[in-house]
């Protein structure tokens, strides 16, 4: 797990490594952009979250050394997206004050006070529900890609729609059996991706 996350990190050193950035990109940026609106932020805001912690992450690859002994990646990122959402808090309250005054609420809290603390539970759980989710959507977009989309149907109706089997087979004209197989070897294959991502990213 170690070795192919620093390899993935090593290319994207390579600012021309367009292939891993974009997958860097689309395993990601879910993740940052759900945070960053359960934060608190706007749509247009976590939108500027998402592009400024990819710019932050890319000046700092350069110099960027993989060395799980001082933490993890997934931890790293966190805190990288934390700070541009202080930043986006900080624009806010600055724009407030100039069109309305401080950004307050009815107790007197600030927006940027508001922010969950990286180090704390709340934030800590914010970002862990929403990684969990961001993985199984890429996976799922991964895998999607990649099957029969037939079988892909097959495995939608049963498993997201909740038809049941008889009544897929119907639809697809196949057997229940086929329903099963093609729910098994679908399910499989995303936790397979799933983990994949986990060992590359996490």
């Amino acid at each position: 797990m170690v070795r192919t996350r620093a390899t993935l990190i090593q290319r994207l050193k390579n600012w021309q490594d367009a292939a891993s950035w974009q997958d860097f990109f689309d395993t990601y940026w879910r993740l940052i952009y759900g945070v960053a609106r359960k934060s608190g932020m706007t749509d247009a805001e976590a939108q500027d979250v998402v592009q400024e912690t990819m710019l932050a992450v890319a000046k700092q690859m350069p110099t960027f050394t993989y060395d799980p002994s001082l933490g993890s990646f997934k931890g790293w990122l966190l805190r990288m997206t934390r700070w541009r959402i202080v930043d986006q808090f900080r624009k806010r309250r600055t724009m407030a004050k100039v069109d309305q005054g401080p950004d307050r609420t009815n107790t007197g809290t600030s927006a940027l006070e508001r922010i969950p603390d990286p180090a704390g539970p709340e934030f800590d759980k914010v970002w862990e529900r929403e990684w969990q989710q961001n993985l199984l959507a890429a996976a799922l977009d991964k895998v999607k890609r990649h099957v029969d989309p037939a079988k892909y149907q097959i495995f939608d109706f049963y498993v997201n729609k909740n038809w049941p089997p008889e009544k897929v087979a119907r639809k697809f004209g196949v057997s229940v059996d086929q329903v099963y197989v093609a729910k098994h070897r679908i399910t499989q294959a995303i936790k397979d991706e799933v983990e994949r991502l986990e060992k590359k990213m996490g």
